[in-house]
């Protein structure tokens, strides 16, 4: 079973890995077959899911919100992160791509979600993205008014820098649940530009999406050097595939992220949880960062 772990001080308590539903219209599923690969990965003790209001051009929530309608029990099992702040052109009354965290929209687009997904209150929310035009003290209000409607349990931001991260805290009475960063061999500037160390300070877990680099760690020819690293590696920590490598050195980090598992295929899923039992040592880590950025330490 996953183990589970407390995002932050008086935070919400997750499954150690989390089950990404970004890319759910892609996997043609009825919602009958939704509900079964659910269960399916609530069993083997993944119980925390992640979605955003523009997921699957607007669509995502509402096809996850359909699975729950024909089992409303699941939702006791699990706990269910959502973002906003985005506002893409895939609705036609938005001429650009651009961010929006005005007081209105995040509570209006927090009450859809939870439409959308057929539930009451969110676990999580989070600000999917900077916005230049962020007024903190607005993005705050909306999260008092949906805190004290109950509607949301805890709020979090996704993509903020250590600045960004602080300006939106300093203006709230209660901690930020996470930080939900994108973590990766082949994307590593989060490792040392501050990001996780503000993270580890306030004991607060990050939560990592993208570990498989969108799939450029297995198409990019670029990554061939790092595929050939992880697959000695896998060798030698007896893992069944380089995807498993890639999630332990994810979790190697002090920070101690949740990985997002993107995947619709069960098969994937159960194997990335095998993460968690490799040990991975100092240099093998350090192995697979150079592999990965081409150069050694200086």
């Amino acid at each position: 079973m996953v183990q589970r772990i407390t995002l932050a001080p008086q935070g919400p308590e997750f499954s150690r890995f989390v089950m990404g539903y970004w890319r759910l219209m892609d996997w043609n599923m009825s919602p009958r077959q939704r509900v079964s690969f659910i269960e399916e990965h609530l069993d083997l003790g993944i119980t925390t899911v992640d979605h955003a209001d523009i997921y699957g051009g607007y669509q995502c929530e509402a096809a996850f919100g359909d699975a729950l309608k024909l089992a409303p029990h699941l939702r006791q099992r699990m706990e269910i992160v959502s973002k906003c702040g985005i506002a893409t052109t895939a609705r036609a009354e938005n001429a650009i791509g651009h961010y929006i965290t005005d007081r209105d929209h995040i509570v209006r687009s927090a009450e859809q979600s939870l439409k959308n997904l057929a539930i009451d209150a969110l676990d999580l929310l989070l600000i999917h993205r900077p916005d230049p035009l962020m007024d903190a003290d607005e993005v705050a209000e909306a999260f008092l008014t949906l805190h004290q409607s109950g509607k949301v349990r805890h709020f979090g931001v996704s993509n903020f820098t250590p600045a960004q991260f602080t300006l939106l805290q300093s203006r709230l009475p209660f901690t930020l649940a996470t930080n939900q960063v994108e973590i990766s061999p082949v994307h590593q500037p989060l490792l040392l530009d501050g990001t996780l160390d503000q993270l580890q300070q306030l004991r607060i877990r990050p939560m990592a999406w993208s570990c498989l680099g969108g799939g450029r760690l297995f198409n990019d020819m670029a990554f061939q050097p790092l595929r050939d690293e992880l697959t000695t590696i896998a060798q030698e920590l007896n893992a069944g595939s380089i995807e498993q490598v890639v999630y332990a050195w994810v979790m190697r980090l002090p920070s101690q992220p949740l990985p997002i598992i993107g995947s619709g295929k069960i098969e994937r899923v159960r194997s990335a949880i095998v993460a968690a039992d490799l040990n991975m040592t100092r240099q093998q880590w350090f192995r697979i960062r150079k592999a990965a950025l081409g150069y050694d330490v200086p």
